[in-house]
């Protein structure tokens, strides 16, 4: 009995512990599964609210492609007004301009209208004067009508044969001047030298495009220290294995042609060998004056004191109206003497003038005053005969001519000067603006030098530093263009250069 009691109480533990398992195992799969729920909850939120912010993206991209192309719509549609505004601007320009045409047209029109109304009312007048004369003349006899108009027909002859002797006279008058400058030209043919015209520049040759920039130098120092130190313009262009030097002095272009060569020969170009290679040029070039006068007076069989055969040398430097100065005092001389044999006289005199005519010219740029009473100054101060020095001094008749020799200078003189192709006018007058330019720079005391520069477009000046500070320099520079504005005559612009410098220099030993 206590045994099948202790199983039925076994019985009923069990049965109890079986039940709160079982609701313990209930409750916790209810808890499990309010969990899982819940976490499914949250993972449809989060993915509705990702779709959501997904949907509402493309939908602000949309809105953004939608606004981008309505906006790129409105652009054109904005450019396409704006052409069709410049379109009907100028149209209506072109309309505006074709009524001003229009109008223009118009008035013309009515002057037009005016003038011929004038011409009918003359026209009138002419009609009403020719009929009262037909009524006149129908009021004369038969031998006074004729009389009438064989007047009217000789007066109206006498005016045709008036213009037709005018025209047969100017034509023989031109056919005139034409024979008298064939017969000119003949006359003088025998007396004429040759020789090539002076030109502004001269072409050196290279050994080879390389000494362009040697020539330039860095940062343009030898070409610089070259132009500076004889007055002419290097031109360094494309043209192969040549340069070219400009100036329209000659003396200065030949200094600068030699000066270059033997840069070149010797290949050591920089500012110091320039300032040697210059210098030695110029000695060069006073030989060749001497060389020049001495030829000269060679040919004219004459001798000549020093320092007239050095001034005569000179002279091969000049040109006057684009002649050769020196070649012109001999070929006078040779005319002079041809024509003093010709009437009579001694030639002596007449071919030593004839070459010393022209010698203040080779001193002109230094001394104020006309070049032939400078000639016969200089001729009296070197021991000349006074018949040469009158000669020299009346030949473009400054003094009175007092000696037939003198007589003949003038007119060898105007031979030589006007025989056809013997000058130039305007190279002259441009030569002399380019002088004038120099001198007009040089008037100021700081300037050492000044050279004119491309055909007369740059004056480039030198000043001595020590008259002149880096402020003076500038206004000096203003000060000459203000000058060159006010006193010259030129076409374009001229640039003025204004170069100051100071050099020392030490030998060591």
């Amino acid at each position: 009995m206590m045994a099948s009691l202790q199983v039925a109480l076994i019985a009923l533990v069990a049965l109890l512990l079986g039940l709160a398992g079982g609701l313990l195992l209930a409750h916790l799969r209810a808890r499990l599964v309010g969990k899982m729920a819940q976490s499914i909850l949250e993972e449809a939120r989060e993915e509705a609210n990702r779709i959501q912010r997904e949907k509402l993206l493309a939908a602000q991209t949309e809105i953004q492609e939608l606004r981008e192309r309505e906006e790129r719509r409105l652009k054109r549609k904005e450019s396409e007004l704006a052409q069709m505004e410049e379109r009907l601007l100028q149209k209506e320009a072109r309309l505006a301009k074709k009524s001003e045409y229009l109008e223009g047209i118009e008035e013309s029109l009515r002057r037009d209208e005016v003038e011929l109304e004038g011409l009918i009312e003359e026209g009138r007048k002419l009609l009403a004067q020719e009929r009262a004369l037909l009524e006149r003349l129908a009021g004369l006899s038969q031998e006074e009508a004729k009389e009438y108009l064989l007047k009217l027909v000789e007066a109206e002859s006498e005016r045709y044969f008036a213009r037709k002797i005018a025209e047969v006279e100017r034509r023989a008058r031109q056919e005139a001047e034409r024979r008298a400058r064939r017969i000119l030209a003949t006359a003088v043919q025998r007396y004429a030298v040759e020789y090539a015209e002076e030109a502004t520049v001269t072409a050196v040759p290279l050994p080879s495009d390389e000494f362009k920039g040697r020539i330039i130098g860095r940062e343009g120092r030898n070409i610089r220290t070259f132009e500076a130190l004889t007055g002419v313009e290097v031109l360094v262009d494309d043209t192969p294995d040549v340069v070219v030097l400009s100036s329209f002095h000659p003396l200065r272009r030949e200094v600068a042609r030699l000066a270059l060569e033997k840069l070149l020969e010797d290949g050591r170009i920089h500012p110091a060998h320039i300032e040697e290679k210059v210098r030695r040029a110029k000695e060069r070039v006073e030989e060749l004056i001497r060389e020049y006068g001495e030829k000269a007076a060679f040919e004219a069989g004459l001798d000549l004191p020093e320092e007239l055969t050095l001034l005569l040398g000179k002279l091969h430097f000049r040109t006057s109206y684009g002649q050769n100065q020196l070649q012109h005092s001999l070929e006078v001389s040779f005319l002079a003497r041809l024509l003093a044999e010709e009437i009579g006289i001694d030639p002596r005199p007449a071919k030593r003038a004839g070459l010393l005519h022209d010698i203040g010219k080779a001193v002109d740029h230094d001394v104020e005053g006309p070049h032939a009473l400078i000639g016969a100054d200089l001729a009296r101060r070197y021991g000349e005969a006074w018949p040469i020095v009158n000669a020299i001094a009346a030949h473009h008749e400054n003094v009175e001519p007092a000696t037939v020799t003198a007589v003949l200078i003038q007119a060898a003189d105007a031979l030589s000067a006007a025989r056809p192709g013997a000058r130039q006018e305007t190279y002259e007058r441009y030569i002399q603006r380019l002088r004038d330019l120099e001198q007009l720079a040089q008037a100021y005391p700081q300037v050492k030098e000044a050279f004119a520069l491309q055909a007369g477009r740059e004056v480039r000046v030198i000043v001595r530093p020590e008259r002149a500070s880096d402020d003076m320099a500038a206004k000096l520079a203003y000060d000459i263009a203000r000058k060159i504005e006010e006193q010259m005559q030129y076409p374009g612009e001229i640039k003025v250069t204004v170069i100051r410098q100071t050099q020392y220099v030490e030998t060591a030993k």
